[in-house]
């Protein structure tokens, strides 16, 4: 169960991810959370730095889809504004809507990566589907009550994982 929860990449922000080296390694796409990962959460505000970024995964060939958990219309607002597909009530980690976003995009799973800040959502989901996965720091210590528990879990998990040298 650990190794689903280890991520195959860990990022301070986006602007780290290596796009150049996931072509290189055959990803042809990218699944990406919304909330905390590439605006904070409860904004709709997107900064021209991520739009630029997104800017440049797109012109190295890659699809980008958003997959999150947050509601329709907040995450149809942003994928509307990107121009890109999404899902939204994805109950992550389940598989249904990483799914949904792959055949939307034509991939298969190990021609994915999923980018996300939770490790028992985005990184989760990934890895049980056999995609890379890239875990990022939250962009804001705002979050859902929800999730707020969440990372006390997550935080437990973290010192495991390190303490079994698996992060």
């Amino acid at each position: 169960m650990l190794k689903y929860l280890c991520p195959g990449t860990i990022v301070n922000s986006l602007y780290e991810i290596d796009i150049q080296a996931l072509r290189k390694n055959g990803i042809k796409g990218m699944i990406l959370d919304l909330d905390n990962t590439i605006i904070p959460w409860d904004s709709s505000i997107l900064g021209p730095e991520v739009l630029l970024w997104l800017e440049s995964v797109l012109a190295f060939g890659m699809g980008i889809g958003l997959v999150s958990n947050n509601r329709q219309k907040r995450v149809g607002e942003i994928a509307r504004i990107l121009n890109v597909p999404y899902v939204a009530r994805a109950f992550k980690p389940a598989k249904k809507g990483f799914l949904s976003i792959m055949g939307t995009m034509s991939l298969l799973p190990h021609e994915v990566a999923v980018v996300g800040d939770q490790l028992y959502t985005d990184v989760l989901g990934g890895n049980r589907l056999g995609s890379y996965t890239i875990w990022v720091k939250p962009l804001s210590t705002q979050e859902f009550i929800g999730t707020k528990v969440t990372r006390f879990i997550e935080k437990m998990t973290i010192e495991l994982l390190q303490a079994k040298k698996l992060l």
